[in-house]
């Protein structure tokens, strides 16, 4: 999951301003490659979800990995616009789309009896391994420019975590993703409100952090503050995050999966409505808190929800589906926020109309029914 970092909006943040002058770009043209890429790599989850099924998560993972190194290689090598679109186009295909559904469903398989300690674990070392990554790729780029730390970004990935995907053998102690015949199918679990919901709840907070996490700056400003306090916030909500992904862990082995996805729409949605109203630094502190207890809780009910409900029989497809709802979620975050900015002057409007929307969407997770048989 880590690996997925090149494909991610964070991860291509740290290249944007030497790439755009490399190109001699035009911002608002990049923009548009990214928007557009963005929603053409999710396509990939549907593809990647079935082969999973199909050929087991070992293969799949080994394969996306090795692609997507070869990509980041080839990225960072471009000098023209057709080239970087290609290239961004298949980083989202390959990694935050591809290679985060096929890492999510890997765990999902192979813990059936403990998975929500399993996912617990397993999104406490993701947000770890992100943390180290981050500063890592980052201070990469500043010594050594962004080509140089693309291109060996690439390397890594190719020649070090494709064959650990692959010679991670030990942990498959059964043949759980070719023989588990747990589980509803692909079109059954579309039809449900379960799936739409859950998908939904995931999808929305994608959504609200990809929009504020692009326009953080402008979205502080208007409230009076300068940039270093959203590098504040980032540090509260991600240390935060953390602890509520290992807590929710916890909770979801003592709680309905919908009563945790409710209370994550809640506090989100109160996070939400508040932004726009923040005065103090006091009140951005709170604001931070609650996005970071959100976040941690639905990253844990977005790695649990689909196995404990759905079965694993055709884990890889459902999961698929869902993280494509979420990849088109973050990419259409940022579009509603400028619009909304544009048409009125103002944050407030969009993220009030969210806030609605989200917490019907917790009224909704709080009733839903998820025993499908």
């Amino acid at each position: 999951m880590v690996a997925t970092l090149p494909g991610r909006t964070q991860g291509l943040g740290l290249i944007t301003e030497p790439l755009l002058a490399a190109l001699e770009l035009d911002r608002v043209a990049f923009a548009g490659i990214n928007f557009w890429a963005t929603l053409a790599g999710a396509l990939f989850s549907i593809p990647c979800g079935r082969l999973v099924d199909r050929f087991g998560s070992r293969t799949v993972q080994t394969v996306a990995s090795l692609l997507l190194g070869l990509t980041v290689i080839g990225m960072s090598r471009v000098s023209g616009v057709v080239e970087l679109a290609a290239v961004i186009t298949l980083t989202r295909g390959f990694g935050q789309t591809a290679l985060s559904v096929v890492s999510l469903t890997r765990v999902g398989k192979q813990f059936p009896e403990n998975r929500n300690k399993a996912m617990a674990i397993y999104s406490l070392l993701t947000g770890i391994g992100f943390i180290a990554a981050f500063p890592l790729a980052g201070n990469a780029v500043l010594i050594a420019g962004w080509r140089a730390a693309w291109l060996w970004t690439g390397v890594v990935i190719a020649a070090v975590v494709a064959p650990l995907s692959w010679f991670a053998r030990a942990a498959e102690t059964t043949e759980a993703d070719q023989t588990a015949t747990d589980g509803i199918a692909f079109s059954h679990a579309l039809r449900t409100p379960a799936f739409w919901i859950f998908a939904l709840a995931s999808a929305m907070f994608g959504l609200v952090y990809s929009g504020i996490a692009l326009f953080n700056e402008s979205i502080l400003q208007q409230r009076g503050f300068g940039p270093e306090v959203y590098h504040s916030t980032l540090a509260v909500s991600t240390m935060l995050g953390l602890a509520a992904n290992f807590g929710a862990g916890w909770l979801a082995s003592k709680y309905r999966i919908q009563s945790l996805t409710a209370a994550a729409m809640a506090v989100l949605a109160a996070a939400v409505a508040a932004l726009p109203f923040v005065a103090s630094y006091a009140h951005v502190m709170l604001y931070a808190t609650a996005m970071g207890v959100a976040g941690g809780i639905v990253t844990v009910v977005f790695f649990t929800v689909w196995g404990q409900v759905f079965g694993r029989k055709n884990l890889g497809r459902i999961q698929g589906a869902a993280q494509m709802m979420t990849v088109f979620a973050s990419a259409l975050g940022p579009w509603a926020l400028a619009k909304s900015l544009e048409r009125t002057g103002s944050y407030q409007p969009i993220f009030l109309l969210l806030a609605g929307f989200i917490a019907i969407l917790g009224i909704a997770s709080w009733r839903v029914n998820t025993r499908l048989s």
